[in-house]
């Protein structure tokens, strides 16, 4: 084979795998009508399925704002409950398709980017289910530190409905954030 027929097809299998990192789980979709000007500002990490990137955190949450070029800044910050530290890390998102589809990528590490589907929001914007590429990957957030019995109930249901490993559910401690 010549390098250039070699060039083309690991060009190929590179734009697959990172294409396959951006997708939608089967059967999951992503909310319409999505509004990034009330998806803005600071969420709290109600609950997760945990991920090695959280791993042994509390206290976690995502702040969302506006770069300059358009794209959305993603602050996202936890508590490491065994160093007894802070961690901090910073990256952009942008729209998948249109702006109003609640189907973003994610990048905290250069060109490699992450599906990020919102597949369940409330009206007033007040909490927000999530998930990645896949069912290993799902994210309750609210507004506020703490959320009812009921809402954490809704949360178990729509994760064991859609196939997500619910009984695995880890509940975020937020106990610092909590005024």
């Amino acid at each position: 084979m010549t390098k250039k027929i070699v060039y083309k097809i690991t060009s190929l299998v590179a734009c697959f795998f990172l294409n396959a990192c951006t997708g939608i789980p089967e059967g999951i979709k992503p909310v319409e009508n999505f509004d990034l000007d009330s998806y803005l500002g600071t969420w709290y990490e109600i609950a997760r399925l945990d991920n090695r990137f959280e791993e042994g955190m509390s206290q976690v949450t995502a702040n969302y704002s506006m770069n300059p070029d358009g794209s959305v800044q993603v602050v996202n910050r936890g508590y490491l409950d065994e160093s007894q530290s802070w961690d901090e890390v910073t990256g952009k998102a942008v729209f998948v398709n249109n702006t109003d589809t609640g189907h973003l990528k994610v990048s905290f590490f250069g060109p490699f980017y992450a599906s990020y589907v919102v597949f369940q929001l409330s009206d007033d914007y007040s909490y927000s289910y999530v998930t990645g590429n896949n069912r290993s990957y799902l994210w309750f957030l609210s507004r506020s530190p703490v959320v009812d019995e009921s809402s954490k109930m809704s949360f178990i249901a729509q994760a064991r409905e859609l196939g997500f490993a619910y009984q695995d559910i880890l509940w975020v401690d937020q106990e610092m954030n909590i005024e």
